[in-house]
């Protein structure tokens, strides 16, 4: 195993001025980070960190069938970070999923994650390695409760985000009220829900359905073609509808980092961004009032299902034309 000063000079810090700093405990070390480390690099400096039995745990061949599975609530492995990776490498996986998110919303995002996780906070998290970083073909998941992320350096052809992954944030309680106060993720409903707003009576008729989607892998199976998508089609909208969408596409992208945002934005403009449909269910209305909780973006290539009751729970699934393979539960 790497000796642990070493360990945080290589994965942190670069350059010979750094290299001297004595070495800082594990929260500030994450927070200490060179800019230029991406994900991608530490997870390297982690992989490399490993020791023999955490290697036999955590470490798995890049087709193993596990990397493509998803769910709101589980554990990639039986093994905590927390209590199975030193101070050290819980550093360097926190510091892997900050950089994995924008700036702006990096801390609010990982608040949330402890916040869900109970009193073992981020270090209930649980993570899985596949393949060897560094090869081409290597693939980083870290889960647990309305949580699956994925670090790949494009690895995985055609799938943003590396394959599907899930965000949810039970704020309060686990029964939020129409307002959903304090929820990391309310303000994406809302964006959505100004675009309904925007519709007139047809299209409203058009893009409401009676009954939500399943909470569960399959709704981010994708159909593949337009005419079986329910709601409103993008094609159908004005011009200053389509802006709305958009701007909803936008907002949902906002919290994940840059690289993601924009090979997202491809594969759905590249996909057909006219094929896109906007579907509110009516059921789950929290308060009655008007105010959709569940509602979904989607086209033949892509899913963005925002389920708001009785709390957050959103599942993702963008992919390009010529990549056939689906999420597992």
């Amino acid at each position: 195993m790497i000796p642990r000063r070493d360990f945080l000079r290589r994965s942190l810090y670069s350059g010979a001025a750094l290299a001297s700093l004595p070495v800082i405990g594990a929260e500030s070390a994450a927070t200490s980070a060179s800019p230029g480390a991406t994900s991608e690099t530490l997870v390297k400096t982690l992989y490399d960190s490993l020791t023999e039995a955490q290697r036999q745990a955590l470490v798995f061949d890049f087709e193993n069938p596990l990397r493509t599975k998803i769910s709101n609530n589980w554990h990639i492995t039986e093994q905590r970070i927390g209590s199975f990776l030193d101070a050290d490498q819980n550093a360097m996986v926190r510091e892997i999923f900050l950089k994995a998110h924008s700036e702006e919303y990096a801390e609010t995002v990982i608040k949330q994650v402890e916040h869900d996780s109970g009193r073992a906070g981020f270090g209930d998290s649980s993570i899985a390695l596949f393949g060897e970083p560094g090869t081409g073909k290597f693939q980083f998941v870290l889960t647990g409760r309305h949580c699956t992320r994925r670090i790949d350096g494009d690895s995985v052809a055609g799938k943003a985000f590396g394959g599907p992954i899930f965000y949810g944030h039970a704020a309060e309680s686990f029964n939020e009220g129409p307002e959903h106060t304090g929820n990391a993720y309310w303000y994406q409903a809302r964006s959505a829900n100004k675009v309904f707003q925007m519709l007139d009576g047809k299209q409203r008729e058009a893009a409401l359905a009676p009954k939500e989607a399943p909470d569960n892998a399959s709704t981010i199976q994708l159909k593949r073609q337009a005419g079986d998508l329910p709601g409103l089609s993008f094609a159908d909208m004005t011009s200053d509808q389509k802006e709305g969408v958009r701007g909803v596409l936008k907002d949902l992208l906002m919290p994940f980092r840059e690289a993601d945002r924009e090979e997202s934005m491809k594969l759905i403009e590249k996909a057909g961004i006219d094929d896109l449909h906007l579907v509110f269910y009516q059921s789950g209305d929290i308060g009655n009032d008007g105010v959709w909780d569940n509602w979904r973006l989607e086209g033949p290539h892509m899913v963005w299902y925002f389920r708001g009751a009785p709390h957050v729970h959103t599942w993702v699934h963008i992919s390009d034309p010529g990549t056939p393979r689906e999420p597992r539960a």
